[in-house]
């Protein structure tokens, strides 16, 4: 039983390390995977370069799992740390609405949504003020974290599973929601790149507000 006063809620710290965990393999197992192929399309198909809405680099060894180019091990890297991914975020949303997290902490309140309140919050970021007052979260936090795990994450799931072929023979209207299986493709990719970029972010400020106390309390709990 979680003790009270606790900062961060105990489903909150595993989710919070099994997805930095997953995110990164799957990041770095998806730059593999776009080495093969490297042109993204829109529709139910494509491959000539004039089709192609985008052409994106070659990924370096450094930068991708395994650290040479093998499709079928990148392949199997992704599919096992996809499953973590989304039951891991099952598991999390099931707890994180059980226990009031979703209600209290991320959903944004009607006041906080006030452009003058939004704006106070940014200029407060420029200035690397991250003691936001009320609640756990201020509303540029509650937004990208809200973004993330009910936009972002939940559309890397699903156009990931529009891709499979076994998937598409067993739901081949989720595919069509997507437009095809080659923007499925290309939502992913973006969504990828989204992914990241919170990512990036979100270390970044860790960084400026004060890692070690940041780092410790996601670990234990920390106090309120």
């Amino acid at each position: 039983m979680e003790k009270p006063g606790k900062r961060h809620a105990l489903s909150t710290r595993i989710w919070h390390w099994i997805n930095a965990i997953s995110v990164i393999i799957l990041f770095m197992s998806g730059l593999n995977i776009s080495n093969a192929h490297r042109r993204l399309y829109w529709g139910d198909s494509g491959f000539a370069p004039e089709q192609a809405w985008l052409e994106v680099p070659r990924f370096p060894g450094w930068a991708t799992i395994p650290d040479y180019y093998s499709l079928a091990t990148a392949r199997d890297w992704h599919v096992v740390f996809a499953l973590v991914f989304g039951f891991s975020l099952l598991a999390f949303m099931i707890l994180a609405f059980a226990n009031g997290h979703m209600k209290r902490d991320i959903f944004a309140r009607a006041r906080e949504w006030k452009p003058a309140n939004i704006w106070r919050d940014v200029r407060e970021h420029l200035k690397f003020n991250f003691d936001h007052g009320e609640g756990k979260y201020n509303i540029l936090q509650k937004i990208a974290y809200a973004g993330t795990i009910l936009v972002l994450i939940p559309l890397m799931i699903f156009t990931g599973m529009a891709m499979s072929p076994g998937m598409e023979a067993a739901w081949p209207w989720l595919t069509d929601v997507f437009g095809g299986r080659q923007s499925a493709r290309s939502i992913h990719f973006l969504a990828a790149w989204g992914l990241f970029a919170f990512f990036v972010v979100h270390v970044l400020l860790v960084l400026a507000s004060g890692p070690i106390e940041q780092i410790r309390d996601m670990i234990t709990g920390g106090k309120e």
